[in-house]
């Protein structure tokens, strides 16, 4: 018998009839079940064609001017809606916040964090509950975030001083990583804010780059996140050796920096005690009946590191860029700096901070610009302006689109600090046209942490350097551009000129 052959064209045209009867039964499914409008979407891999290239926060803006500000998408077999506008998020921040507020489990999450054993990425329940409520209470309250007063004044001192020394001897002007130096100063004061100066024999460094390492596991693509069935991938790509590898490692650093606290605990050292001493205090004698473990503790450390690193530089190094790009603003808020310092002691002090009106609107229209997309999941069936939202729904707030809608913010694509002047637009959740720390309960619990290190940094930096573009570049070729992924950061590192202002003394910690 002759072999059997297939005219290509004949099978080309079998393959695209399916494909149509596919969408044409999800549309009618998706119409039958209620759910929001939706892309097309294809066979198996759903919608993740229209994610491709990197850019989420505006791709999925694009999505949202054609089909809404709540929309579905099918990613792989994960059902998910996007919320793009302050009126839907309000209602899922607000109104149903006990529905939008678990967290979807990521493989990577799931390995590296102790089974999500954290804050961030814990399911919600009561473990999730009572753990947040240590970290409010005994690690990130007003007067534990006081505490660390004087560390923040040292580091940021030695932070100047490292800019100073870029410049020269004869004090001309030189170029600066901005973003190398942001991160090491929060890595440090993260650091010792969390282990003190007890970490086990483990120099700053090595945390520095085990953080960084565990930062760049937690962004990797895991296919089982949207093919669970797909389960074996992972292992045959590498990423589930590479997890444990990574997990394994900052185990070992973990149980060391808790040893030696163990150790020293009640030796009359004098130090100030730091976050791990407090969380082996709990260890010990629990708290309102509720225990820690080892595991909750290393889990709620690296939480301190994540949430707190990543947010503090991102928003120092957004904000002098777009204060760069925009010299006429730059010139404002180091006239508001300099006068408010320079009429005491001329030196840079919290309390001087908290009078610079400028700086912050500076740092609050960064924060506008550049937010990243706050990820939530269904704990039950509801329903969201009419539509029905499946249990185990992954919800995507797009959070950039918001913080750029026209109808909401005046010439929302500028930079324009003043719009914050005078009115009380709060970036903790309590309005949901500005959210960049998240929202409901599920609201970051270490802003006053992040936010206090970023103004004393910024205030110093406007006090004691003059910036610009480096090496004579022209403000036309400065670009201002994000990384890919879902975390929002530049995508090359951020080179300034500088030079020091000689009205400036150098800050005193």
């Amino acid at each position: 018998m002759a072999p059997l052959e297939f005219d290509s064209t004949i099978v080309l045209s079998l393959a695209f009839l399916v494909s149509c009867l596919v969408v044409v039964i999800s549309f009618w499914s998706g119409r039958k079940n209620g759910l929001p409008p939706s892309p097309r979407s294809l066979p198996i891999i759903g919608n993740l064609h229209q994610l491709r290239g990197g850019h989420h926060h505006r791709t999925l803006e694009v999505l949202a001017q054609r089909h809404g500000p709540l929309f579905f998408l099918r990613l792989g077999s994960v059902p998910a809606i996007v919320v793009s506008s302050a009126s839907v998020a309000e209602a899922v921040f607000k109104t149903q916040d006990h529905v939008f507020c678990s967290r979807p489990p990521h493989y990577t999450a799931l390995g590296t964090l102790y089974g999500c054993r954290d804050i961030a990425f814990s399911p919600y329940g009561d473990q999730w509950r009572q753990s947040r409520r240590i970290a409010v209470v005994h690690l990130l309250s007003t007067k534990r975030v006081d505490s660390f007063r004087a560390l923040r004044l040292q580091e940021v001192a030695g932070f100047v001083q490292q800019i100073r020394a870029a410049c020269g001897a004869r004090e001309d002007r030189g170029v600066v990583n901005v973003s190398e130096l942001t991160v090491n100063l929060t890595n440090t004061v993260v650091s010792k804010a969390a282990f003190g100066s007890k970490l086990g024999g483990v120099e700053p460094a090595i945390i520095r780059d085990m953080m960084k390492e565990l930062t760049e596991v937690l962004d990797l693509f895991a296919v089982s996140d949207l093919f669970p069935r797909l389960r074996w991938l992972d292992w045959a790509t590498g990423l589930d050796a590479r997890v444990k590898k990574t997990a394994a490692k900052l185990d070992g650093i973990l149980e060391g920096a808790i040893t030696e606290h163990e150790s020293s605990l009640g030796d009359g050292d004098g130090e100030v005690r730091d976050l791990m001493d407090d969380l082996l205090s709990i260890l010990k004698d629990g708290d309102r009946g509720f225990k820690l473990d080892r595991i909750d503790i290393k889990a709620l450390i690296l939480d301190m590191f994540l949430a707190g690193v990543d947010t503090t530089y991102k928003t120092i190094e957004w904000t002098m860029a777009q204060l760069v790009k925009n010299p006429r603003e730059l010139a404002k808020v180091q006239s508001e700096v300099r006068q408010i310092v320079g009429g005491t002691d001329e030196e840079v002090i919290e309390v001087d901070v908290e009078k610079m009106s400028l700086l912050h609107a500076a740092i609050r229209e960064g924060l506008r610009l550049t937010p990243t997309i706050i990820e939530r999941e269904t704990i039950q069936d509801t329903r969201l302006l009419g539509y029905h939202i499946p249990a185990k729904t992954r919800v995507l707030i797009n959070a950039w689109a918001i913080g750029r809608d026209a109808e909401l913010w005046e010439n929302a694509e500028e930079f324009r600090p003043e719009r914050f002047l005078g009115k009380a637009i709060d970036y903790t959740g309590k309005d949901t046209k500005f959210i960049p720390f998240g929202a409901g309960r599920r609201g970051c619990p270490g802003v006053g942490f992040a936010m206090r290190l970023v103004e004393l940094t910024l205030a110093n930096m406007m006090y004691h350097f003059d910036w610009e573009l480096p090496n004579g570049q022209d403000l036309e070729s400065f670009e201002v551009i994000e990384a890919d992924g879902l975390s929002l950061g530049l995508e090359s590192a951020l080179l300034l000129g500088v030079k020091p202002c000689t009205k400036a003394r150098t800050v005193v910690g």
